[in-house]
């Protein structure tokens, strides 16, 4: 039996919320000795750590200098951070300790739209027509040039901010400066900020894969449904353990060729593609593991641990990613009706509910005030299921009896916020 001592040491930088991320921390500790670098003390993060530091913020120099100071004591085996604005300081750290990993600068192409954009336009490979603009003038000759609708997107944000179909010139005009000003942390002051792309059509679909030495394996395969038109609320997900697509030679040529392009060695993926009449074309790619539970749900429904697989290649060891499983999981996630809900509490009637059903959790409590999209994007959700059975059927059933169970009680909008609409 290993000591905990003699396990190697993994750099973690931010944990993300509990709900979330939980359980990838709770298997990478059978494994590793996790140490955190965050700028709050640990909590819920506790009993899965062998070590903290917290740093003032999670910018690039005080997480270096954190890791700086960990490395000289003890010796580190890997860093890793599965959240979006700190993918690129988990890579600055790998190049500075000499540690496996993708080099920073393909992590930022990664990070940066128009980057990843210009590196697939070079290499001719699957994706929307796209232009960066800088107002809104600049925005409205490039959507004429590309044809309506398009799709507007910041250049760098994540979890489907400020991302808008625009049908025509009116509508463009009315929702640029919302994409403009979605805020994003720890990114470089970019003059031009907006994406205007070319829609594509068909259903969109996440891979999650692992990256080693080059070779990109996908894991889980992620069919998203998409919520509250005109934005791309991500309002579910299913996950088969033996989804087709895992072994489909035109999306495994057209992952390949994005990782090569952009310069993804080591690591694990998050890529977004539609599947269009033409084949996949990409939407973007993020440089860790996916939210919104996917990877949970992959786990659920394959039998592959993606808190271990990320894990070992963070610290250059092959991971194991063939499936024990092949059985279907989902999550679905709930809103309120209307705008400024003030939440008196938020449960689901478990009686009678099927086995299926694995998860049921309230995200909001008493007294919070919630909206759906697109005031309340990603944050006006309200609570969340999840289900896994043997068959698709099952599962979609499962999430039915879930969403039927859901009991909701609002209270009134308190006068200073009525006076203000």
């Amino acid at each position: 039996m290993t000591r905990p001592e003699e396990k190697p040491l993994l750099l973690v930088i931010t944990s993300g919320l509990q709900r979330y991320r939980e359980y990838l921390l709770r298997s990478i500790a059978t494994r590793y000795r996790v140490h955190l670098i965050d700028s709050v003390a640990p909590g819920w993060e506790l009993p899965h750590l062998a070590g903290s530091t917290v740093v003032p913020d999670t910018g690039a120099q005080s997480v270096l200098a954190a890791a700086r100071r960990i490395a000289a004591q003890q010796p580190v085996s890997g860093v890793m951070s599965w959240h979006e604005e700190h993918i690129v300081q988990a890579a600055l750290v790998a190049e500075e300790l000499g540690l496996p990993g993708t080099r920073a600068a393909a992590v930022h192409r990664c990070r940066d739209k128009f980057a990843t954009r210009t590196a697939l336009e070079a290499e001719k490979l699957p994706q929307p027509a796209f232009e960066l603009v800088g107002d809104l003038q600049e925005a409205l000759a490039a959507a004429d040039r590309l044809g309506y609708p398009v799709v507007i997107k910041p250049r760098a944000a994540g979890g489907s901010q400020g991302v808008v179909l625009v049908r025509d010139a009116a509508e463009l005009a009315d929702q640029f400066s919302a994409t403009r000003d979605v805020p994003v942390p720890h990114t470089p002051d970019f003059d031009r900020v907006v994406l205007v792309e070319e829609y594509l059509a068909g259903p969109e679909i996440s891979v999650d894969s692992v990256v080693f030495e080059g070779r990109v394996a996908p894991v889980f395969v992620g069919r998203k449904e998409v919520g509250f038109p005109p934005y791309f609320e991500e309002t579910g997900h299913r996950v088969s353990g033996a989804d087709p697509l895992l072994s489909d030679p035109d999306l495994l040529r057209t992952l390949t060729g994005i990782h090569l392009a952009l310069g993804v060695t080591d690591g694990w993926t998050h890529t977004e593609l539609k599947l269009t009449p033409d084949g996949p074309k990409l939407i973007e790619v993020n440089g860790r593991l996916g939210g919104d539970l996917i990877p949970y749900l992959g786990m659920r429904a394959s039998g592959v641990d993606p808190g271990l697989a990320a894990a070992d290649v963070a610290c250059g060891t092959p991971p194991v990613t063939a499936p024990s499983e092949a059985a279907f999981a989902g999550v679905r996630f709930f809103y309120p009706q209307r705008n400024d809900t003030v939440i008196e509490s938020v449960d689901f009637d478990r009686a009678g509910l099927p086995e299926e059903i694995d998860r049921l959790e309230p995200l909001v409590g008493r007294g919070e005030v919630v909206s759906p999209p697109r005031k309340g994007l990603i944050d006006g959700r309200i609570a969340l299921a999840t289900a896994v059975a043997p068959t698709a059927e099952a599962c979609e059933a499962a999430l039915d009896r879930a969403q039927n169970a859901l009991r909701l009680s609002v209270g009134e909008p308190s006068a200073d916020r009525e006076s203000a609409e």
